[in-house]
């Protein structure tokens, strides 16, 4: 590859790692904010929740902003606006501009992923294309590892504005480098944006997620269900009509996001896989944390150093698994990554007061692994299925994707852990804790099955 375009990647892989550094940090800081501002447990956990909402609602029109604008404009509107919300964070003198400064960030870093897959899509020779996209694991996965770590050494030393302070440096050099060296990748389409389509996304995905995040609240009988049950109704009804909006438009290629990705198997199939692991895994890994330390015991740190090695695995993974990708296609990583991931979720179904921590270790160490086969072929599988032109529709998919099963996972795992450990009395006590994860596990390990049969049907596309 030429070194111009090795640049352009590197630029794009630098910024994606802050931005998802910074999505993972705050939620160790949830304690500190109600103290230091004064705020209830269900509004410090808005500062997350708005973070995943504005993600939401900004995702499904990435693909639309690809095809119209340059790659630098996107590149500097992201990191302008990543950058900015991460300066108003660190000054903020109250909850309300805190919130608003998380909204800002999560516009900018919802832009990221979608540009540094279509990118690198567009720039990487079909031959190279595995490998290159095992270095974006090493960003999806050495990033959500080292942010609560991160966060938790400032938090124990200084006030939740340093973590603002520390990512501030990182993003506006990042910033500085693309504006000075990233060129233009791929040709602009310009057409107007369908309003319509913008209002139906952000009430459609902002709506379902929004509902989908208070299904934990409200299983603690912490709010009312009135706002969730039409959240989810008026999102979801919001969302059959931007699907049948963009059916309309995409005859005369005007559509918001097109849909003409699901007509390749390929990439339709690598949805599939991706939606069920997702939703398996971000539920699993958000039940985790809570019984390592309520079921077991373990402090809060302790807990984080549990689940780093599986992380850090998972990162290391990439590239040679995306070389092998490149060699021998998907099956050879993708049915025993399934089959793994399964597994593990089954075995974390007889978890208790007494499963010893080298078990949760080295089970975390497995399915860190078995996700590190399924994710680096799928990424790069789906978007190869597609029409040049497809490609930054398919990367807003596949971010899409992920925010709606993941939002999906933790809703669902949460809720039956919450109704179980409840249900026992002392919701907890560490053997209510242990029987609420067991059963969370059980529909993880349940949905990680179905991801096993579809492994076999998925193909790398021709070069």
């Amino acid at each position: 590859m030429p070194a111009s375009d090795m640049r352009v990647i590197w630029v794009l892989l630098v910024a994606a790692f802050v931005a998802i550094l910074n999505e993972t940090t705050m939620s160790m800081a949830i304690p500190h904010l109600m103290d230091d501002l004064a705020i209830t447990a269900l509004g410090a956990q808005w500062i997350t929740s708005a973070f995943m909402l504005t993600m939401a609602v900004v995702i499904p029109t990435t693909g639309f902003l690809l095809k119209r604008l340059t790659t630098r404009q996107v590149f500097l509107t992201a990191l302008t606006l990543f950058s900015s919300g991460t300066l108003l964070a660190a000054v903020a003198p109250g909850f309300t501009v805190l919130l608003g400064a998380r909204v800002i960030q999560a516009s900018g870093t919802a832009m990221m992923m979608p540009l540094l897959m279509t990118t690198m899509m567009n720039l990487v020779p079909p031959p190279l294309r595995g490998r290159m996209m095992g270095r974006v694991s090493i960003v999806m996965s050495l990033a959500p590892a080292i942010g609560p770590t991160m966060s938790g050494f400032l938090l124990d030393h200084f006030s939740w504005r340093a973590i603002f302070v520390v990512v501030l440096p990182i993003a506006l050099s990042a910033l500085f480098i693309g504006w000075r060296w990233l060129e233009n990748v791929g040709e602009q389409v310009y057409a107007a944006i369908d309003v319509l389509s913008v209002v139906l996304s952000a009430v459609g995905f902002g709506g379902v997620v929004f509902g989908l995040s208070q299904v934990g609240s409200l299983t603690e009988g912490a709010v009312s269900p009135v706002p969730m049950v039409i959240s989810l109704v008026l999102g979801s009804i919001a969302v059959a009509l931007f699907l049948w909006r963009q059916r309309v438009l995409q005859r005369t290629d005007e559509a918001l996001l097109d849909l003409r990705v699901f007509s390749s198997l390929g990439f339709t199939l690598s949805m599939l896989q991706m939606f069920l692991l997702s939703l398996a895994f971000f539920g699993s890994i958000t039940v985790l944390p809570l019984y390592l330390q309520h079921g077991l015991g373990l402090a809060a740190p302790e807990a984080g150093l549990v689940m780093l090695p599986g992380a850090l695995i998972m990162g290391i993974l990439g590239p040679p698994i995306g070389r092998v990708y490149d060699r021998w296609g998907t099956r050879i990583l993708l049915v025993p990554g399934a089959i793994l991931a399964a597994t593990v979720l089954w075995l974390y179904t007889g978890v208790s007061t007494q499963t010893p921590v080298w078990f949760i270790i080295g089970a975390q160490i497995l399915l860190s692994t078995g996700l590190a086969l399924s994710f680096t072929p799928l990424f790069t599988a789906s978007l190869a299925s597609l029409k040049k032109e497809h490609y930054s529709y398919g990367s807003a998919v596949i971010g899409t994707v992920q925010q709606v099963a993941g939002a999906t996972g933790i809703a669902v795992m949460m809720a039956i852990y919450t109704v179980v450990a409840t249900g026992l009395g002392d919701p907890d006590a560490p053997h209510s804790v242990a029987s609420g994860a067991h059963t969370a596990f059980l529909i993880g390990a349940i949905i990680a099955t179905g991801t096993i049969p579809v492994a076999f049907f998925i193909r790398k596309p021709a070069d």
